[in-house]
């Protein structure tokens, strides 16, 4: 059993029958009244974030996870299937687990979080930036570069994602994973 004392971002605990991953925490000590600590929690399952409040000293259960990395393979409907590069162990995750799974390209390598007891995968965490080809979009308008205006670009994962105007097919660029949002065009 672990104590509020013990919070640090990224602890995994079991709390209301579910898994949670603390995001951020803050310890708080009012001048009048007893000590707590804000949370920020992300259920494990459905990726809900929510906000907590905690007593100070309150008992906690924290769950034993493991980070894993595993290679990306290919997709079969909403299953995602992947493979440990080291034992070949193959596992497969639900497309509601996966932060942003139209911008996985077969053979990436992703960090999967497992249950340790279970030894059931969790989450699939992508890199916060990747780099993919833009295999269609629209020329960009001759002279209407002085605007910050957008155009829809399609990556060679199939994703759709909104670029500047003189971006051209063929062209890499690197995309935030967390937002799928543009970031820079990548040089050769």
């Amino acid at each position: 059993m672990a104590t509020t004392a013990d919070f640090k971002n990224g602890l995994c605990i079991e709390f209301n029958n579910n898994l949670w991953t603390i995001v951020e925490f803050q310890h708080v000590k009012p001048g009048k009244g007893g000590a707590f600590v804000r949370t920020k929690l992300k259920n494990l399952k459905t990726g809900k974030v929510l906000p907590h409040t905690f007593n100070a000293g309150v008992k906690i259960t924290p769950v034993r996870v493991e980070r894993r990395q595993y290679q990306y393979l290919y997709n079969e409907g909403s299953a995602y299937h992947f493979m440990n590069t080291e034992t070949y162990d193959q596992t497969f995750i639900q497309k509601e687990m996966l932060d942003a799974p139209d911008l996985m390209k077969e053979g990436q390598m992703l960090d999967i979080l497992f249950h340790v007891e279970s030894e059931t995968p969790l989450t699939c965490d992508l890199p916060a930036y990747v780099v993919l080809e833009v295999t269609y979009t629209e020329p960009g308008e001759r002279g209407n570069t002085a605007t910050n205006a957008l155009k829809d670009a399609r990556v060679e994962t199939g994703a759709v994602i909104k670029v500047p105007l003189f971006i051209n097919t063929g062209d890499k660029i690197k995309i935030d994973t967390r937002s799928s949002a543009y970031s820079e065009r990548v040089k050769e």
